[in-house]
């Protein structure tokens, strides 16, 4: 098993990862890093938490130039969780550098203090296809100085329907760029964008070796649902509990009700 520093990274990155509490690098960053330390664009298969927001996040940083003042990095993902998650990884590994901005740009929140954000300047933007084009459509955000692109979970991006929006996206960054895809699956329709967003990538698929685990599943039939619910979870007594409803309202109730004084007692 190799580690850290036998990858091409220098010592401030080094220490970075070693107190963030990083020791060794998993299958997909081992083989990412030195490829897209290289330029090299990449398609990687590899499933959710293989370590790949480490594997494209800890070279495009360590590539970014402190002097520029525009947006270097674009990082399209599906959803705002995965904006929040990948931007609070990059300023972790951002942390050896002086100033490095970061941004996420996703709907359901205000679009002025987004723009009031971009008017400060940023290094790298993560953001979802629709308000991308929100903002590129208002003029609000700058791509012609984008340096590196990257798809993450490209698959579940195909499948909400966002191919059109990415490859408009796309179409307005520069040609001369490094990409790189990343996809927990690998579906047919997905050459769609590797075609027309990729230059003779280098494919990296890492396999995870699926642990097999004892499940037990029992089904009951009940009059009062929650008041089930309750006397299992007092018979159980499980340290970790996982409900799952089928609305918003109900999701609220249940909680209301265990965090109730008379909930579980």
């Amino acid at each position: 098993m190799i580690s850290f520093k036998d990858l091409p990274l220098p010592a401030d990155v080094l220490d970075n990862l070693t107190s963030l509490g990083y020791k060794t690098p998993t299958p997909i960053q081992e083989e990412a890093i030195p490829a897209i330390l290289k330029g090299k664009d990449i398609i990687a298969k590899a499933k959710t938490g293989s370590g790949k927001t480490l594997a494209f996040a800890l070279p495009l940083i360590l590539k970014l130039d402190e002097t520029e003042h525009f947006p270097q990095a674009l990082i399209i993902v599906p959803t705002r969780e995965l904006c929040e998650q990948i931007a609070g990884e990059c300023k972790k590994l951002a942390r050896y550098k002086a100033d490095v901005k970061v941004i996420t740009l996703y709907g359901g929140t205000s679009l002025t203090k987004q723009v009031s954000s971009l008017e400060k300047g940023a290094d790298i933007l993560v953001g979802t296809p629709g308000r991308l084009l929100d903002h590129f459509s208002r003029e609000t955000i700058h791509l012609g100085q984008i340096k590196t692109l990257i798809l993450d979970e490209a698959d579940r991006m195909l499948d909400m329907g966002f191919a059109d929006d990415i490859l408009k996206i796309v179409s307005n960054l520069p040609k001369q760029r490094q990409s790189l895809l990343f996809s927990a699956t690998y579906p047919e329709n997905i050459n769609k964008l590797t075609k027309v967003i990729l230059k003779n990538p280098l494919e990296i698929k890492v396999e995870r070796k699926e642990t097999k685990v004892a499940i037990e599943e029992h089904v009951y039939r009940v009059d009062d649902k929650e008041k089930a619910l309750l006397a299992t979870l007092q018979h159980y007594q499980p340290s970790l509990a996982l409900v799952f409803c089928n609305t918003k309202v109900k999701t609220a109730e249940i909680s209301d009700m265990l965090d109730a004084p008379k909930g579980l007692t």
